[in-house]
């Protein structure tokens, strides 16, 4: 699974051509998946208004909004171009939905503020410009996308992006001045490598594809988003005779005093990522404090040195969030274990700050899963200093090849060498917050206990830890502002689904 550019993308229309698909055809196909992918994250209907420039792309929007009227919406259309001035077949899809049922003509805010029902959702489809525009938005355009960012601010309408964001360029990732600031981006077809770049990050929101089977993904060292399609590749069915054997056994080394949370949140983590056994050892005077706090799936095992876990069968180990730092003897005995554990390993927090004094080609291994975010990555590897984003990622797992590195934030990149980069493309602003990171090392973990590779196991651990925020804020309750670590477990087994679904 890969990336492609914009004359790639034409290339890949180009041969659909020639194989019997029309450019209406791909048009039709491709408003039905953004009218579906729209609905799977809205599963209640609102208002939905489409903004269309007189390119293809508006078509692409118009299609979407029959559908959407179909499950119920209410529709709406604005363009800062008269009717004659637009493209063939956007005409033709602007008359087609006007003769199929009610559509209101340039939304009114003040009339739909009015009317609005039980906090109807308000979605703006940005279908001002397709892929192939570059530089900053001209008149009436750019009228149109301050518009639309100023709804997304004025009312918390959600700006959803029809392949891209109008303003980005969709090869380089240079956003220009004026342009549209999306909360979710639906790329048809293939993801463009410009909505990959960090510098494409504050105006893409959530990603994900919008597959069609005429043009192909590309199976090449291109970058990779990671959304719910290309996980489905790789994610397994369990058999009916599967046992929690099966499932894999997981132990985390994590808390201490002032931070058991972090062990908790780690091992939530751990239980609903589909893990089979999950273990959490603790210091023998800590024991009763740290087990009362535990969900009752989580075994806990006092030991009296860490050599003791070495006798443990485990499929996978956590170690990191909450334990501190250490010096002396502990210390010694800390770094003792992780070199004589041989299972897959998941290192975040304070594992990491604690690798940061070392040299690192000591203890890291090929089954090693590291999760820092920018200041524990600065400390982990400082001669990165200078560079960006993607090449620190890069050059570091040129010098640690086989470990498998995952970098934080908005857009977590995920590498190995040898291997293609994957840009992780669920989540949103509310996960910036304490927490976040235990619970994603637990996934991890379970995931690796599973079977999964270190590079599978990354990958959908970011995944589904965003998807999971968002499904807390769009189907739990909660908003950016209020969304908590401890939200995310709740919300994996809709995230699962949703992979399933796509």
């Amino acid at each position: 699974m890969g990336s492609v550019s914009c004359q790639q993308m034409r290339q890949l229309e180009e041969l659909a051509f020639r194989e019997g698909e029309t450019p209406e055809s791909l048009m039709e196909i491709a408003g039905r998946g953004l009218a579906r992918a729209i609905i799977r994250r809205n599963p209640t209907p609102g208002m939905a208004v489409a903004c269309i420039g007189k390119g293809n792309n508006g078509g692409d929007a118009l299609v979407a909004l029959r559908y959407l009227r179909d499950a119920g919406w209410s529709v709406s259309v604005r363009s800062g171009y008269q009717f004659s001035e637009l493209g063939k077949l956007p005409q033709k899809k602007w008359e087609e939905l006007k003769k199929s049922g009610e559509v209101f003509f340039d939304f009114d805010e003040e009339k739909w503020l009015e009317g609005r029902k039980n906090e109807e959702a308000l979605l703006l489809l940005d279908g001002l410009l397709g892929i192939g525009a570059s530089g900053p938005l001209r008149s009436p355009l750019r009228e149109e996308s301050a518009w639309m960012n100023k709804m997304r601010i004025d009312l918390g309408a959600e700006v959803v992006a029809m392949d891209a964001p109008s303003g980005l360029n969709a090869d380089t990732g240079e956003v220009y001045e004026g342009g549209v600031i999306a909360d979710v981006t639906l790329t048809v077809g293939v993801p463009k490598v410009g909505l990959l770049m960090p510098s494409a990050t504050p105006v893409t929101g959530a990603m994900e594809v919008v597959p069609l089977k005429a043009l192909p993904v590309p199976n090449d060292d291109s970058p990779s988003l990671v959304d719910a399609v290309f996980l489905k590749s790789f994610l397994r069915r369990r058999p009916h005779d599967f046992h929690k054997g099966n499932a894999g056994r997981v132990g985390i080394w994590a808390g201490s005093p002032g931070m058991w949370g972090a062990a908790v949140l780690c091992a939530q983590g751990a239980v609903r990522s589909g893990a089979g056994l999950v273990t959490v050892f603790v210091y023998d005077e800590h024991y009763p404090l740290l087990a009362s706090m535990m969900p009752p799936e989580v075994m806990v095992r006092p030991v009296r040195t860490l050599k003791e876990i070495r006798k443990f069968k485990l499929d996978a180990m956590a170690m990191g969030p909450g334990i501190g730092a250490s010096e002396g003897q502990s210390h010694k005995k800390w770094f003792s274990l992780l070199k004589h554990l041989d299972c897959p390993m998941v290192l975040d927090a304070d594992a990491l700050n604690r690798l940061a004094g070392v040299s690192l080609v000591k203890y890291l291994r090929e089954n090693h899963v590291l999760t820092p975010h920018p200041g524990e990555m600065a400390r982990l590897f400082p001669e990165g200093e200078h560079l960006g984003r993607l090449e620190k990622v890069r050059a570091f797992t040129e010098h640690y090849p086989g470990t498998t590195l995952l970098l934080k934030g908005a857009h977590s990149l995920i590498a190995q060498r040898g291997e293609p980069l994957a840009v992780n493309g669920s989540g949103h602003s509310g996960m910036a917050c304490g927490g976040q990171g235990d619970v994603l090392t637990g996934v991890i973990a379970g995931l690796l206990a599973q079977g999964y590779s270190s590079m599978e196991s990354a990958s959908l651990g970011a995944w589904l830890c965003g998807r999971a925020a968002e499904l807390a804020v769009s189907r739990g309750g909660q908003s950016v502002e209020s969304l908590s670590a401890g939200d995310v477990p709740h919300f994996l087994g809709m995230a699962y689904r949703d992979i399933w679904n796509a």
